[in-house]
């Protein structure tokens, strides 16, 4: 029988089923390996053959280590809460849940499809209500929790230490929550409804859907992530992950050591004028602030008569001619003066409209407005004009700064423009001797480096090293600073104004006229979970900030609670929220008295692979560690990382396209040699830019490869523009899997996708791969099966035989490479060393069954539906599945003779069969006794004989 993968495929997928083959145990014995794909968001639009790659990957090394011994934890879920369902929602008016059931539906007939071994009893959804219970629960914990910066770890609110002078302890422990609430600036995109991130914010839209974007106030809640940066960073070093993929995680961390410092503003309503009739701080004021400063120290919150500012450059404070803060910095409207209210009201507007990448764009030219006062510089005494600039967010170090023109680009460029003082405090110590230029002073550009310090009192001549640790020491004395550490990392923005999301545990204590208090309780864990009002019906129209839930039935919404009446937080949690843990909850799927058992967690924890894509490699996984992080403080989970292995998979790109380039003027054919073709694929001569070129679509047959480049099949001298792209649906080129198992079967889909190169590397899309792929599937077929039979029976080669040496040789080769290469990940390799087995045996006109069969298992994690049917031909009446591994005889892999090249003056001339272990005497007096090499050199003086054993004979000879 022919090679059918549309009958085998679906009977070994139902055998899987009916028996359970892959279900778990609930504890592992002998060894236990964790194997996690970065589960998937159940799209409308189903798999793409860009989504199986990670999926096969941890599915062969699944299946590999299940035969060799260990016990496999390998499941599936669905990360289904989020933005795309409610805006299909909105589109269809269908509500969200019943359109993600529909999704996680078709995508579990797509995975079971291509036969990965999960253990579907253990399938979740971050939207299954007895799921986001303890999402829910673990966010309790978080407002319950303050960070311990001596101890560095997470312990309970109540263990906070309350200073005795603290008029508000309740507020003060609000304060140091790791989940808290502040009225923030956010992305806000009304035809989404929903505030987004900075990252789905580009150029002042919306990355789905290019909407417009604004920044507005709203009340939102926080999470502390800055509180665990040091450990985040610190913990990269024992993790067997990718140097890449850590050195983004270090530098989105953006750790930097500096130090907070006060500039004086003083009471902005009682000001003296200064010669231009702008306000001023009174210096008076100013000198008894210090004063008092210096006896009380440095307070942990700034009193409202000062500007505080983070620098990681202390040293050059002298050289501070102006500050700088953010549009949306809460002091903007105290200190703006009536007169430059209307222009620096109309460009906050304006900044609202920017994303944060553009807003810090070195690139673009630096604009701002002036508030019309004054800070006073605490070391010079001397007021500095404070202004507004986008260039600066609120969201890192204070949200202000100083500015010091001479020796900050930005600050340069603002200087510049806006005709600012700069006032050179570092001199850049020359290259070739201590001696002091200056000829920065001509402020050509900032001078940015280390130097010694000018113009700077009596801190002069100091390093810049040693200039720093005084100036941060002597600020600390005085009161006026004190050494920090800040950030770029901010804290994680954890609320959204969706439906379609997680409520939050959270009750609002309200006063006797309904207004919010600012007190806020927890409900108890006895409560959760906590889901969307059934009487609260989705409004595919909804797009205000005024989250949904504001909607939801009274009696909902409102709560009493020990005589105090409470409203329900009415914002929910983001789609990041549920991700956060979900390899926790599989280990202890079904459990509804806690998050995971303890037993279970130290059974199977960590997650030793874990498979996704290069998108994920900041923001998922620094969130996912910060609440595991969380939960190894309080003993919930037993290592401080929750995946010790990281890989992350290449994109899978659309099919080759490509264009070529004709003349518009007449027709003739231009080679992209001779054109520069822009991001957007249109194409100017190089030459004459102004002459138009139409561009034209073509398809393989029109092309030829050649080299790495294509050449058009009609001219062979001009050379066309090749490129893949993307996938996306606006280009057409979207692979469904569908279409390729209905053509090729599973296990060529599988096999393709492993073999068009390293795992990582980001490939094109090819038909013509898969087909040849399966070719390869039919070869193997054919080596074993009957072909000419309708019942499935053994080829009348493969016998019951010994195999003979070099059959065993290949043999051991092959176990041993795909064994190898299994194990560091290299699967097209593997499959190219199967191809070459199965190229060498099908010439055999004898294949010894034993030979078969251990190649069927090596084939078996790669292709499993054609390897189980197979194994049933070789006479196997159970699943290939648990069968051992193979093991290699590496005496076996080495060859007892070798071809040895023989050459005469460096040119080759004859080869010899030797013994791998003879000598050089012996491999001498064979080279000479050749036949074609005695006649050459016969009559001839060999003057010099080069020998290498097992490798090869030179000999020197002249007449």
């Amino acid at each position: 029988m022919k090679y059918n993968p549309s009958i085998i495929e679906p009977k070994w997928q139902e055998y899987w089923e009916k028996n359970n083959t892959f279900v778990t145990p609930r504890l592992p014995s002998g060894k236990k390996l964790y194997i996690l794909d970065m589960f998937p968001y159940p799209s409308g639009n189903g798999l793409h053959v860009g989504h199986p790659e990670g999926y096969t990957a941890t599915d062969i090394v699944s299946r590999f280590e299940i035969m060799n011994g260990s016990t496999v934890l390998h499941p599936m879920g669905w990360d289904a809460f989020g933005l795309p369902a409610e805006q299909q929602a909105k589109k269809t008016g269908t509500p969200p849940r019943k359109i993600t059931e529909t999704n996680i539906a078709n995508f579990r007939r797509q995975l079971k499809m291509l036969g990965y071994a999960y253990d579907w009893s253990r399938e979740l959804a971050t939207t299954d209500i007895k799921y986001f219970k303890w999402t829910q629960y673990i966010f309790i914990l978080l407002y319950n929790t303050w960070f311990d910066p001596e101890k560095q770890k997470g312990r309970p609110i109540s263990e906070l230490p309350i200073p005795s002078n603290v008029a508000d302890p309740e507020l003060y422990k609000d304060e140091h929550r790791l989940a808290y609430q502040i009225e923030a600036p956010v992305n806000w995109c009304s035809a989404l409804g929903t505030v987004l991130s900075n990252e789905e914010v580009i150029q002042g839209r919306s990355e789905r859907g290019n909407h417009p974007v604004i920044r507005i106030p709203l009340r939102q809640w926080m999470l502390r992530i800055t509180a665990y940066a040091d450990r985040l960073e610190n913990d990269l070093d024992n993790l067997d992950w990718s140097e890449s993929i850590k050195t983004l995680q270090k530098n989105w961390i953006g750790r930097s050591t500096g130090a907070e410092v006060d500039f004086y503003i003083g009471d902005l309503f009682s000001v003296t004028k200064n010669k231009s009739g702008r306000q001023e701080p009174d210096i008076n004021g100013f000198i008894e602030w210090k004063k008092e400063r210096e006896k009380s120290g440095f307070p942990r919150k700034p009193e409202s008569g000062v500007l505080r500012i983070y620098t990681t450059r202390p040293d050059t404070l002298f050289g501070a001619t102006y500050m700088v803060i953010a549009p949306e910095h809460p002091l903007v409207k105290k200190i703006t003066t009536d007169k430059e209210r209307p222009i620096v009201e109309n460009y906050c507007e304006q900044a609202a409209s920017k994303s944060d990448l553009d807003r810090t764009d070195l690139a673009k030219e630096k604009t701002g407005v002036f508030t019309g006062s004054f800070a006073i510089n605490p070391l010079t005494g001397k007021p500095v004009p404070i202004w507004v600039a986008d260039y600066v967010l609120s969201s890192y170090g204070t949200g202000a700064i100083m500015a010091v023109p001479a020796h900050d680009t930005r600050d340069f460029e603002f200087a510049k423009t806006f005709n600012l003082p700069i006032i050179q405090v570092v001199q850049k110590n020359s290259a070739e001797s201590n001696i002091i230029v200056t000829n920065i002073i001509e402020l050509e550009e900032a001078f940015t480096g280390q130097g010694t310090a000018v113009n700077s009192g009596q801190y002069d001549g100091l390093n810049t090293v040693k200039f720093k640790e005084c100036i941060t020491e002597d600020l600390h004395k005085s009161g006026i600073g004190c050494k920090a550490v800040n950030y770029k990392i901010r804290d994680w923005l954890f609320s959204r104004q969706h439906f379609w999301g997680e409520p939050f545990p959270i009750l609002h204590e309200l006063d006797d006229s309904d207004n919010l208090t600012g007190r806020t309780i927890t409900l108890d864990e006895s409560e959760l979970p906590l889901d969307i009002p059934e009487g609260l019906t989705f409004d595919a129209e909804y797009n205000t900030p005024e989250p949904p839930l504001e909607h939801a039935p009274k009696d909902w919404l409102y709560i009493f609670r020990n005589n105090k009446k409470y409203k329900r937080e009415t914002n929910t949690m983001p789609q990041w929220a549920g991700s956060c843990w979900y390899y926790l909850r599989y280990i202890d799927p079904h459990n509804e008295k806690t998050l995971v058992d303890p037993e279970l967690e130290r059974a199977w924890s960590p997650v030793d692979l874990y498979v996704g894509g290069a998108e994920h490699a900041v923001l998922h996984l620094l969130y996912a560690r910060f609440w595991h992080k969380v939960l190894y403080d309080y003993g919930i989970v037993s290592y401080p990382e929750p995946f010790q292995k990281l890989v992350n998979q290449g994109m899978i790109l659309g099919e080759m396209e490509f264009t070529g380039f004709k003349n518009s003027t007449n027709g003739n054919w231009i080679s992209t040699t001779q054109i520069n073709i822009g991001r957007d694929g249109i194409g100017t001569l190089k030459s004459e830019p102004d002459v138009k070129l139409q561009s034209v679509k073509l398809d393989n047959k029109q092309v030829i490869k050649r080299g790495e480049n294509f050449i058009l099949a009609e001219n062979e001298q001009i050379q066309v523009d090749s490129r893949a792209n993307k996938m996306s649906k606006s280009r057409g080129n979207v692979i469904n899997p569908d279409t390729v198992v209905e053509q090729y079967g599973a296990d060529a889909l599988r096999l393709y996708e492993m073999f068009m190169g390293p795992l990582e590397s980001v490939k094109p899309w090819s038909m013509d791969g898969v087909h040849g792929v399966r070719g390869f599937l039919d070869r193997v077929w054919k080596m074993i099966a009957a072909v000419n039979d309708e019942n499935n029976k053994l080829e009348q080669s493969v016998k019951d035989i010994p195999l003979t040496e070099t059959q065993n040789r290949i043999l051991h080769k092959t176990i041993k490479n795909v064994t190898e290469d299994i194990r560091s990940m290299s699967f097209n390799t593997a499959i190219a060393r199967m191809m070459e087995f199965t190229n060498f045996f099908l010439k055999e006109q004898v294949r010894p069954k034993s030979a078969m069969e251990k190649f069927v298992i090596l084939l078996s994690p790669f292709a499993p539906h054609i390897a189980e049917e197979l194994w049933s031909i070789l006479g196997h009446n159970k699943t290939i599945a648990f069968e051992k591994w193979p093991s290699f005889d590496q005496s076996a892999i080495e060859e007892s003779m070798v071809e040895i090249p023989i050459s005469i003056n460096g040119k080759l001339k004859s080869k010899i069969i030797v013994a791998v272990n003879a000598d050089e005497t012996t491999l001498e007096k064979m080279a000479i006794a050749d036949s074609k090499i005695s006649n050459l050199i016969e009559g001839k003086t060999i003057v010099k004989k080069i020998i290498v054993r097992g490798k090869m004979i030179n000999l020197v000879i002249k007449e």
